[in-house]
Protein backbone atom coordinates (compact mmCIF):
# COMPACT_ATOMS: atom_id res chain seq x y z
CA UNK A 1 0.00 0.00 0.00
CA UNK A 2 1.11 3.54 -0.82
CA UNK A 3 0.50 6.64 1.27
CA UNK A 4 -0.59 9.51 -1.01
CA UNK A 5 -2.02 12.54 0.82
CA UNK A 6 -5.41 13.18 -0.78
CA UNK A 7 -8.75 14.94 -0.56
CA UNK A 8 -12.07 14.43 -2.29
CA UNK A 9 -13.95 17.66 -3.04
CA UNK A 10 -17.68 16.90 -3.02
CA UNK A 11 -20.99 18.75 -2.72
CA UNK A 12 -24.64 18.15 -1.85
CA UNK A 13 -25.61 18.78 -5.51
CA UNK A 14 -24.36 19.94 -8.88
CA UNK A 15 -23.78 23.66 -9.19
CA UNK A 16 -22.44 24.07 -5.67
CA UNK A 17 -18.94 25.09 -6.76
CA UNK A 18 -16.93 21.83 -6.79
CA UNK A 19 -14.98 22.73 -9.93
CA UNK A 20 -14.05 26.18 -8.63
CA UNK A 21 -12.87 24.82 -5.29
CA UNK A 22 -11.12 21.70 -6.61
CA UNK A 23 -9.35 23.47 -9.48
CA UNK A 24 -8.49 26.49 -7.34
CA UNK A 25 -7.13 24.23 -4.59
CA UNK A 26 -4.99 22.31 -7.09
CA UNK A 27 -3.55 25.55 -8.46
CA UNK A 28 -3.04 27.11 -5.02
CA UNK A 29 -1.18 24.06 -3.69
CA UNK A 30 0.87 23.83 -6.89
CA UNK A 31 1.76 27.48 -6.32
CA UNK A 32 3.17 26.45 -2.94
CA UNK A 33 5.67 24.21 -4.69
CA UNK A 34 3.80 20.93 -4.24
CA UNK A 35 3.48 18.36 -7.01
CA UNK A 36 -0.30 17.97 -7.22
CA UNK A 37 -2.27 15.29 -9.06
CA UNK A 38 -5.78 16.19 -10.26
CA UNK A 39 -8.57 13.63 -10.67
CA UNK A 40 -12.26 13.70 -11.60
CA UNK A 41 -14.92 11.23 -10.48
CA UNK A 42 -17.04 10.02 -13.39
CA UNK A 43 -16.74 10.12 -17.17
CA UNK A 44 -16.48 13.90 -17.64
CA UNK A 45 -13.69 15.04 -19.99
CA UNK A 46 -13.92 18.80 -19.50
CA UNK A 47 -13.02 19.36 -15.83
CA UNK A 48 -9.76 17.37 -16.16
CA UNK A 49 -8.66 19.90 -18.79
CA UNK A 50 -8.83 22.63 -16.16
CA UNK A 51 -7.08 20.34 -13.68
CA UNK A 52 -4.23 20.00 -16.18
CA UNK A 53 -3.85 23.77 -16.34
CA UNK A 54 -3.91 23.98 -12.54
CA UNK A 55 -1.29 21.30 -11.87
CA UNK A 56 0.82 21.01 -15.01
CA UNK A 57 0.08 17.26 -15.04
CA UNK A 58 -2.50 15.28 -17.05
CA UNK A 59 -5.95 15.37 -15.47
CA UNK A 60 -7.37 11.88 -14.97
CA UNK A 61 -10.75 10.25 -14.42
CA UNK A 62 -11.81 7.79 -11.75
CA UNK A 63 -14.98 6.03 -12.87
CA UNK A 64 -16.14 2.96 -10.98
CA UNK A 65 -18.74 2.18 -13.66
CA UNK A 66 -16.62 2.42 -16.82
CA UNK A 67 -13.81 0.65 -14.99
CA UNK A 68 -14.27 -2.04 -12.36
CA UNK A 69 -14.34 -0.61 -8.81
CA UNK A 70 -11.20 -2.65 -8.13
CA UNK A 71 -9.39 -0.51 -10.74
CA UNK A 72 -10.16 2.85 -9.10
CA UNK A 73 -7.37 2.79 -6.52
CA UNK A 74 -4.75 1.40 -8.95
CA UNK A 75 -5.63 4.06 -11.56
CA UNK A 76 -5.47 6.73 -8.84
CA UNK A 77 -2.03 5.55 -7.76
CA UNK A 78 -0.85 5.50 -11.38
CA UNK A 79 -1.96 9.10 -11.91
CA UNK A 80 -0.63 10.31 -8.56
CA UNK A 81 2.74 8.57 -8.88
CA UNK A 82 5.51 10.91 -7.70
CA UNK A 83 3.12 13.57 -6.37
CA UNK A 84 3.04 15.23 -2.98
CA UNK A 85 -0.74 15.44 -2.80
CA UNK A 86 -3.84 14.58 -4.86
CA UNK A 87 -7.17 16.38 -5.19
CA UNK A 88 -10.17 14.44 -6.47
CA UNK A 89 -13.13 16.45 -7.76
CA UNK A 90 -16.46 14.70 -7.26
CA UNK A 91 -19.44 14.39 -9.58
CA UNK A 92 -23.04 15.57 -9.00
CA UNK A 93 -24.12 15.23 -5.36
CA UNK A 94 -21.93 13.25 -2.96
CA UNK A 95 -24.16 10.18 -2.92
CA UNK A 96 -25.44 10.30 -6.54
CA UNK A 97 -24.28 7.28 -8.54
CA UNK A 98 -25.15 5.39 -11.69
CA UNK A 99 -28.90 5.40 -12.20
CA UNK A 100 -30.56 2.42 -10.53
CA UNK A 101 -27.22 1.03 -9.29
CA UNK A 102 -27.10 2.30 -5.72
CA UNK A 103 -23.85 3.99 -4.77
CA UNK A 104 -21.91 2.64 -7.79
CA UNK A 105 -19.69 5.34 -9.35
CA UNK A 106 -20.81 8.01 -6.89
CA UNK A 107 -18.33 10.37 -5.28
CA UNK A 108 -18.97 8.64 -1.95
CA UNK A 109 -18.20 5.26 -3.52
CA UNK A 110 -14.88 6.51 -4.93
CA UNK A 111 -13.98 8.22 -1.63
CA UNK A 112 -14.45 4.91 0.17
CA UNK A 113 -12.44 3.00 -2.43
CA UNK A 114 -9.61 5.51 -1.92
CA UNK A 115 -10.09 5.78 1.87
CA UNK A 116 -9.98 9.53 1.35
CA UNK A 117 -11.39 12.32 3.53
CA UNK A 118 -14.10 14.46 1.93
CA UNK A 119 -14.40 18.23 1.89
CA UNK A 120 -18.02 19.24 1.35
CA UNK A 121 -18.60 22.40 -0.71
CA UNK A 122 -21.93 23.94 0.24
CA UNK A 123 -23.75 26.66 -1.69
CA UNK A 124 -24.77 28.81 1.26
CA UNK A 125 -26.26 31.65 -0.77
CA UNK A 126 -29.87 31.07 0.38
CA UNK A 127 -29.53 29.67 3.90
CA UNK A 128 -28.14 30.36 7.32
CA UNK A 129 -28.82 28.01 10.28
CA UNK A 130 -30.22 25.32 7.98
CA UNK A 131 -26.69 24.71 6.73
CA UNK A 132 -25.98 22.78 9.93
CA UNK A 133 -28.84 20.35 9.30
CA UNK A 134 -27.70 19.83 5.72
CA UNK A 135 -24.08 19.15 6.71
CA UNK A 136 -25.15 16.88 9.58
CA UNK A 137 -27.28 14.84 7.19
CA UNK A 138 -24.48 14.35 4.69
CA UNK A 139 -21.92 13.57 7.40
CA UNK A 140 -24.10 10.98 9.14
CA UNK A 141 -25.72 9.28 6.12
CA UNK A 142 -22.86 6.81 5.60
CA UNK A 143 -20.41 6.44 8.51
CA UNK A 144 -17.82 4.98 6.12
CA UNK A 145 -17.62 8.36 4.35
CA UNK A 146 -15.46 10.73 6.38
CA UNK A 147 -16.52 14.37 6.01
CA UNK A 148 -13.36 16.14 7.14
CA UNK A 149 -14.54 19.71 6.66
CA UNK A 150 -16.82 22.17 4.92
CA UNK A 151 -16.13 25.00 2.49
CA UNK A 152 -18.95 27.52 2.36
CA UNK A 153 -19.45 28.97 -1.12
CA UNK A 154 -21.32 32.05 -2.38
CA UNK A 155 -21.42 33.69 1.04
CA UNK A 156 -22.83 37.21 0.87
CA UNK A 157 -21.64 39.33 3.81
CA UNK A 158 -19.64 39.18 7.02
CA UNK A 159 -22.94 38.87 8.93
CA UNK A 160 -23.98 35.96 6.71
CA UNK A 161 -20.65 34.24 7.33
CA UNK A 162 -20.99 34.69 11.09
CA UNK A 163 -24.46 33.09 11.08
CA UNK A 164 -23.20 30.12 9.08
CA UNK A 165 -20.16 29.57 11.30
CA UNK A 166 -22.29 29.79 14.44
CA UNK A 167 -24.71 27.19 13.11
CA UNK A 168 -21.94 24.80 12.08
CA UNK A 169 -20.23 24.90 15.49
CA UNK A 170 -22.79 22.38 16.70
CA UNK A 171 -22.29 20.01 13.75
CA UNK A 172 -18.78 18.96 14.71
CA UNK A 173 -17.60 19.47 11.11
CA UNK A 174 -14.97 22.23 10.86
CA UNK A 175 -15.27 25.12 8.41
CA UNK A 176 -12.13 25.01 6.25
CA UNK A 177 -13.00 27.88 3.95
CA UNK A 178 -15.47 30.62 3.07
CA UNK A 179 -15.76 31.88 -0.52
CA UNK A 180 -17.66 35.02 -1.40
CA UNK A 181 -19.75 35.46 -4.53
CA UNK A 182 -17.34 36.15 -7.41
CA UNK A 183 -18.23 36.56 -11.05
CA UNK A 184 -14.60 36.54 -12.17
CA UNK A 185 -14.21 32.80 -11.70
CA UNK A 186 -17.27 31.97 -13.79
CA UNK A 187 -16.42 29.62 -16.66
CA UNK A 188 -18.55 29.83 -19.83
CA UNK A 189 -20.80 26.90 -20.65
CA UNK A 190 -22.51 25.48 -23.70
CA UNK A 191 -24.92 22.64 -24.47
CA UNK A 192 -22.75 19.86 -22.96
CA UNK A 193 -21.28 21.74 -20.00
CA UNK A 194 -18.24 23.97 -19.50
CA UNK A 195 -16.31 25.17 -22.53
CA UNK A 196 -13.13 23.00 -22.64
CA UNK A 197 -9.92 24.65 -21.52
CA UNK A 198 -8.25 23.85 -24.85
CA UNK A 199 -10.75 26.12 -26.62
CA UNK A 200 -10.28 29.13 -24.35
CA UNK A 201 -6.49 29.51 -24.46
CA UNK A 202 -5.62 32.56 -22.29
CA UNK A 203 -9.16 32.80 -20.92
CA UNK A 204 -8.88 29.39 -19.29
CA UNK A 205 -5.51 30.27 -17.76
CA UNK A 206 -7.01 33.47 -16.32
CA UNK A 207 -10.00 31.54 -14.95
CA UNK A 208 -7.77 29.01 -13.19
CA UNK A 209 -5.64 31.81 -11.76
CA UNK A 210 -8.80 33.50 -10.43
CA UNK A 211 -9.96 30.23 -8.85
CA UNK A 212 -6.59 29.83 -7.16
CA UNK A 213 -6.70 33.41 -5.88
CA UNK A 214 -10.17 32.91 -4.43
CA UNK A 215 -9.19 29.65 -2.70
CA UNK A 216 -6.00 31.17 -1.29
CA UNK A 217 -7.94 34.13 0.07
CA UNK A 218 -10.85 32.16 1.52
CA UNK A 219 -9.56 28.74 2.54
CA UNK A 220 -7.22 27.42 5.20
CA UNK A 221 -4.64 25.73 2.98
CA UNK A 222 -2.66 24.45 5.96
CA UNK A 223 -5.73 22.75 7.43
CA UNK A 224 -6.67 21.28 4.05
CA UNK A 225 -3.15 19.95 3.56
CA UNK A 226 -3.17 18.45 7.05
CA UNK A 227 -6.51 16.77 6.32
CA UNK A 228 -5.10 15.30 3.11
CA UNK A 229 -2.08 13.98 4.98
CA UNK A 230 -4.33 12.30 7.54
CA UNK A 231 -5.56 9.81 4.92
CA UNK A 232 -4.35 6.23 5.49
CA UNK A 233 -2.38 4.34 2.82
CA UNK A 234 -4.22 3.61 -0.43
CA UNK A 235 -4.95 -0.10 -0.82
CA UNK A 236 -3.46 -1.96 -3.79
CA UNK A 237 -0.72 -1.33 -6.32
CA UNK A 238 -0.47 1.27 -9.07
CA UNK A 239 -1.89 0.37 -12.47
CA UNK A 240 0.47 0.24 -15.43
CA UNK A 241 -0.45 -0.20 -19.12
CA UNK A 242 0.59 -3.70 -20.22
CA UNK A 243 3.52 -3.58 -22.61
CA UNK A 244 3.64 -5.41 -25.93
CA UNK A 245 5.86 -5.08 -28.95
CA UNK A 246 4.40 -6.03 -32.34
CA UNK A 247 6.60 -6.94 -35.28
CA UNK A 248 6.87 -3.29 -36.25
CA UNK A 249 6.02 -0.03 -34.50
CA UNK A 250 3.06 1.47 -36.38
CA UNK A 251 2.24 5.17 -36.42
CA UNK A 252 -1.18 5.82 -34.86
CA UNK A 253 -2.53 9.31 -35.47
CA UNK A 254 -4.69 10.70 -32.65
CA UNK A 255 -6.98 13.68 -33.32
CA UNK A 256 -6.39 16.62 -30.99
CA UNK A 257 -6.94 20.37 -30.94
CA UNK A 258 -9.99 22.38 -29.96
CA UNK A 259 -12.53 20.23 -31.83
CA UNK A 260 -11.42 16.91 -30.29
CA UNK A 261 -10.64 17.38 -26.62
CA UNK A 262 -12.41 14.33 -25.17
CA UNK A 263 -9.90 11.58 -24.52
CA UNK A 264 -8.81 9.67 -21.43
CA UNK A 265 -5.09 10.03 -20.74
CA UNK A 266 -4.73 6.27 -20.32
CA UNK A 267 -5.75 5.65 -23.97
CA UNK A 268 -2.58 7.13 -25.44
CA UNK A 269 -0.55 5.44 -22.70
CA UNK A 270 -2.10 2.10 -23.61
CA UNK A 271 -1.47 2.64 -27.33
CA UNK A 272 2.18 3.52 -26.69
CA UNK A 273 2.67 0.56 -24.34
CA UNK A 274 1.12 -1.73 -26.96
CA UNK A 275 3.84 -0.69 -29.38
CA UNK A 276 2.40 2.27 -31.30
CA UNK A 277 4.15 5.51 -32.12
CA UNK A 278 1.38 7.91 -31.10
CA UNK A 279 1.36 11.13 -33.15
CA UNK A 280 -1.23 13.86 -32.45
CA UNK A 281 -2.71 15.95 -35.25
CA UNK A 282 -5.24 18.79 -35.36
CA UNK A 283 -8.05 18.41 -37.94
CA UNK A 284 -8.69 22.15 -37.69
CA UNK A 285 -5.15 23.06 -38.76
CA UNK A 286 -3.32 20.14 -40.34
CA UNK A 287 -4.01 19.45 -44.00
CA UNK A 288 -2.32 16.06 -43.98
CA UNK A 289 -2.22 13.06 -41.67
CA UNK A 290 1.10 12.26 -39.96
CA UNK A 291 3.65 10.66 -42.25
CA UNK A 292 3.50 6.88 -42.39
CA UNK A 293 0.15 6.69 -40.57
CA UNK A 294 -1.11 3.12 -40.12
CA UNK A 295 -4.16 3.78 -37.92
CA UNK A 296 -6.37 6.61 -36.74
CA UNK A 297 -8.10 7.41 -33.43
CA UNK A 298 -10.65 10.25 -33.35
CA UNK A 299 -12.15 10.85 -29.92
CA UNK A 300 -14.91 13.09 -28.65
CA UNK A 301 -15.36 16.83 -28.51
CA UNK A 302 -17.39 19.53 -30.21
CA UNK A 303 -17.24 19.07 -34.00
CA UNK A 304 -20.63 20.80 -34.29
CA UNK A 305 -19.03 24.00 -32.96
CA UNK A 306 -16.23 23.76 -35.51
CA UNK A 307 -18.24 22.26 -38.39
CA UNK A 308 -17.40 24.99 -40.94
CA UNK A 309 -13.64 24.78 -40.21
CA UNK A 310 -13.59 20.97 -40.28
CA UNK A 311 -15.55 20.94 -43.52
CA UNK A 312 -13.29 23.59 -45.09
CA UNK A 313 -10.22 21.37 -44.50
CA UNK A 314 -11.06 19.34 -47.59
CA UNK A 315 -7.51 18.05 -48.08
CA UNK A 316 -7.49 16.33 -44.70
CA UNK A 317 -11.02 15.00 -45.16
CA UNK A 318 -9.89 13.31 -48.37
CA UNK A 319 -6.87 11.78 -46.61
CA UNK A 320 -9.03 10.40 -43.80
CA UNK A 321 -11.47 8.91 -46.33
CA UNK A 322 -8.61 7.35 -48.30
CA UNK A 323 -7.04 5.88 -45.16
CA UNK A 324 -10.35 4.31 -44.15
CA UNK A 325 -10.95 3.00 -47.69
CA UNK A 326 -7.56 1.28 -47.58
CA UNK A 327 -8.76 -0.87 -44.68
CA UNK A 328 -6.52 0.77 -42.08
CA UNK A 329 -7.85 0.61 -38.50
CA UNK A 330 -9.92 3.65 -37.54
CA UNK A 331 -11.52 4.07 -34.10
CA UNK A 332 -13.95 6.96 -33.61
CA UNK A 333 -16.05 7.98 -30.60
CA UNK A 334 -18.94 10.44 -30.62
CA UNK A 335 -17.38 13.56 -32.20
CA UNK A 336 -15.18 11.23 -34.23
CA UNK A 337 -18.30 9.43 -35.44
CA UNK A 338 -19.77 12.73 -36.63
CA UNK A 339 -16.51 13.66 -38.37
CA UNK A 340 -16.56 10.39 -40.30
CA UNK A 341 -20.17 10.89 -41.41
CA UNK A 342 -21.14 12.12 -44.87
CA UNK A 343 -22.30 15.44 -43.47
CA UNK A 344 -22.91 17.33 -40.22
CA UNK A 345 -25.72 19.89 -40.23
CA UNK A 346 -25.48 19.93 -44.02
CA UNK A 347 -21.72 20.53 -44.10
CA UNK A 348 -19.59 17.90 -45.88
CA UNK A 349 -17.49 15.74 -43.56
CA UNK A 350 -15.18 12.82 -44.37
CA UNK A 351 -17.82 10.58 -45.95
CA UNK A 352 -16.36 7.41 -44.49
CA UNK A 353 -19.81 6.40 -43.22
CA UNK A 354 -23.04 6.52 -45.16
CA UNK A 355 -24.79 8.65 -42.54
CA UNK A 356 -26.07 12.20 -42.12
CA UNK A 357 -25.60 13.88 -38.72
CA UNK A 358 -27.40 16.87 -37.28
CA UNK A 359 -27.83 18.72 -34.02
CA UNK A 360 -31.04 18.07 -32.09
CA UNK A 361 -32.74 19.52 -29.05
CA UNK A 362 -32.60 16.23 -27.20
CA UNK A 363 -29.80 15.30 -24.80
CA UNK A 364 -28.76 11.65 -24.84
CA UNK A 365 -26.98 10.96 -21.58
CA UNK A 366 -26.15 7.97 -19.43
CA UNK A 367 -24.09 4.90 -18.72
CA UNK A 368 -24.53 1.93 -21.04
CA UNK A 369 -23.77 -1.80 -21.07
CA UNK A 370 -22.78 -2.91 -24.55
CA UNK A 371 -21.76 -6.06 -26.41
CA UNK A 372 -19.74 -6.12 -29.64
CA UNK A 373 -21.92 -7.51 -32.42
CA UNK A 374 -19.08 -8.51 -34.75
CA UNK A 375 -15.32 -8.86 -34.85
CA UNK A 376 -13.74 -5.45 -35.34
CA UNK A 377 -10.51 -3.51 -34.74
CA UNK A 378 -11.37 -2.90 -31.06
CA UNK A 379 -13.04 -6.09 -29.89
CA UNK A 380 -14.01 -9.63 -30.78
CA UNK A 381 -17.67 -10.44 -31.28
CA UNK A 382 -19.38 -10.96 -27.93
CA UNK A 383 -16.98 -8.71 -25.99
CA UNK A 384 -18.80 -6.83 -23.25
CA UNK A 385 -17.87 -3.27 -22.33
CA UNK A 386 -19.37 -0.48 -20.34
CA UNK A 387 -19.58 3.00 -21.79
CA UNK A 388 -21.15 6.42 -21.59
CA UNK A 389 -23.23 8.46 -24.03
CA UNK A 390 -23.34 12.26 -23.94
CA UNK A 391 -24.49 14.15 -27.04
CA UNK A 392 -27.16 16.33 -28.61
CA UNK A 393 -26.88 15.01 -32.14
CA UNK A 394 -28.69 12.33 -34.13
CA UNK A 395 -27.60 10.22 -37.08
CA UNK A 396 -29.63 9.09 -40.05
CA UNK A 397 -27.71 6.01 -41.21
CA UNK A 398 -27.68 4.64 -44.70
CA UNK A 399 -27.46 0.98 -45.64
CA UNK A 400 -24.56 -1.44 -45.67
CA UNK A 401 -22.86 -0.89 -42.31
CA UNK A 402 -22.82 -3.44 -39.49
CA UNK A 403 -23.83 -2.04 -36.07
CA UNK A 404 -20.95 -1.79 -33.60
CA UNK A 405 -22.78 -2.45 -30.34
CA UNK A 406 -25.90 -4.02 -28.98
CA UNK A 407 -27.20 -2.30 -25.84
CA UNK A 408 -29.92 -3.09 -23.31
CA UNK A 409 -30.35 0.26 -21.59
CA UNK A 410 -32.21 2.55 -21.58
CA UNK A 411 -33.91 0.32 -24.16
CA UNK A 412 -32.71 -2.57 -26.36
CA UNK A 413 -31.09 -1.17 -29.49
CA UNK A 414 -28.07 -1.33 -31.74
CA UNK A 415 -25.63 1.53 -32.11
CA UNK A 416 -22.57 2.57 -34.09
CA UNK A 417 -20.95 1.34 -37.29
CA UNK A 418 -18.40 -1.26 -38.34
CA UNK A 419 -17.18 -1.00 -41.93
CA UNK A 420 -13.90 -2.66 -42.93
CA UNK A 421 -11.31 -1.40 -40.46
CA UNK A 422 -13.60 1.35 -39.15
CA UNK A 423 -15.25 1.23 -35.72
CA UNK A 424 -17.36 4.34 -35.06
CA UNK A 425 -19.83 4.84 -32.23
CA UNK A 426 -21.40 7.36 -29.90
CA UNK A 427 -20.23 5.23 -26.98
CA UNK A 428 -17.32 6.58 -24.93
CA UNK A 429 -15.35 3.72 -23.37
CA UNK A 430 -12.37 3.55 -21.01
CA UNK A 431 -9.80 1.18 -22.47
CA UNK A 432 -8.11 0.57 -19.11
CA UNK A 433 -11.13 -1.59 -18.28
CA UNK A 434 -10.14 -3.91 -21.14
CA UNK A 435 -6.44 -3.34 -21.98
CA UNK A 436 -6.64 -5.84 -24.83
CA UNK A 437 -8.53 -3.16 -26.77
CA UNK A 438 -5.40 -1.08 -27.40
CA UNK A 439 -3.26 -4.14 -28.13
CA UNK A 440 -5.80 -5.45 -30.65
CA UNK A 441 -5.94 -2.07 -32.39
CA UNK A 442 -2.14 -1.68 -32.56
CA UNK A 443 -1.68 -5.25 -33.83
CA UNK A 444 -4.17 -4.52 -36.63
CA UNK A 445 -2.21 -1.37 -37.45
CA UNK A 446 1.05 -3.32 -37.54
CA UNK A 447 -0.50 -5.76 -39.97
Amino acid sequence: MVNVPRLVVAAPSSGSGKTTVATGLMAALTGRGLAVSGHKVGPDYIDPGYHTLATGRPGRNLDAYLCDPDLVAPLFLHGARGCDLAVVEGVMGLYDGASGQGELASTAHVAKLLRAPVVLVVDASSQSRSVAALVHGFASWDPRVRIGGVILNKVGTDRHEALLREALEESGVPVLGVLRRAERVAVPSRHLGLVPAAERQGGAVDAVAAMAEQVRAGCDLDALTALARSAPPVPGEAWSPPEHRPGRRPVVAVASGAAFTFSYTEHTELLAAAGAEVVPFDPLRDETLPEGVAGLVVGGGFPEVYGPELSANEALRREVAALAASGAPVAAECAGLLYLARSLDGLPMCGVLDAEARMSGRLTLGYREAVALSDNVLAAAGTRMRGHEFHRTVLEPGAGDTPAWGMRLPEPRVEGFVRGGVHASYLHTHWASLPGTARRFVERCAG
